[in-house]
């Protein structure tokens, strides 16, 4: 039999199990307003976005890789266009584009075409340092550490902070050694 090849993410989506887009937007919106309500800080909130999305990613990478059959990456920049290409048009249903990289080809940009997690959102004057998505930087630097990448990401462009782009710059900082449990001292 032949080996099975990676499948692109419009087929992987096509095949999931959703829920309804609306009900997804609308329970988002109310964790976040539950959180400016407890925390109070924006700055608080942004970070609890953050460890939410990295608990969510640290899980969400076992269910990519058996449902992607995507091989092992080569480098930064095929990992980022995998996440771009597959993962997001795979959990989230949209796509997104890789531009901006750097010299040394350890930091680029990946840009949302869209933003399922906005919809029916406008941002009072009283939360304008809310990173309203702060949620899915922290899926992405969950995801990237359990494959052995550290890195940070930040959000670059928010269009709902007047920007005109959703746009998270992901920055590798050091590829993490793979460590193995044991010796075998055979």
């Amino acid at each position: 039999m032949a080996p099975v090849g990676p499948r692109s993410g419009d087929a992987i989506f096509a095949s999931v199990e959703r829920v309804n887009a609306e009900l997804f937007t609308l329970t988002y919106g109310a964790i976040v307003r539950q959180l400016l309500t407890d925390l109070e800080e924006v700055e608080e909130v942004n970070k609890q976005l953050d460890q939410m999305g990295h608990n969510i990613g640290v899980r969400l990478i076992d269910e990519f890789l058996a449902k992607s059959n995507v091989s092992r990456c080569v480098d930064f920049k095929e990992t980022a266009e995998v996440i771009a290409k597959v993962g997001f048009k795979m959990f989230l249903g949209v796509s997104a584009s890789v531009t901006n990289w750097d010299a040394e080809g350890t930091c680029c940009s990946i840009v949302l075409e869209d933003n399922p997690l906005v919809d029916f959102v406008e941002l009072p004057d009283t939360c304008q340092g809310l990173y309203y998505c702060n949620i899915l930087s922290g899926v992405i630097r969950g995801a990237l550490e359990m494959v052995s990448m550290k890195t940070e990401v930040t959000w670059a462009r928010d269009m709902l902070r007047g920007d005109d782009a959703f746009e998270l710059q992901v920055k590798l900082v050091k590829k993490v050694p793979e460590e193995y449990p044991y010796k075998d001292d055979e």
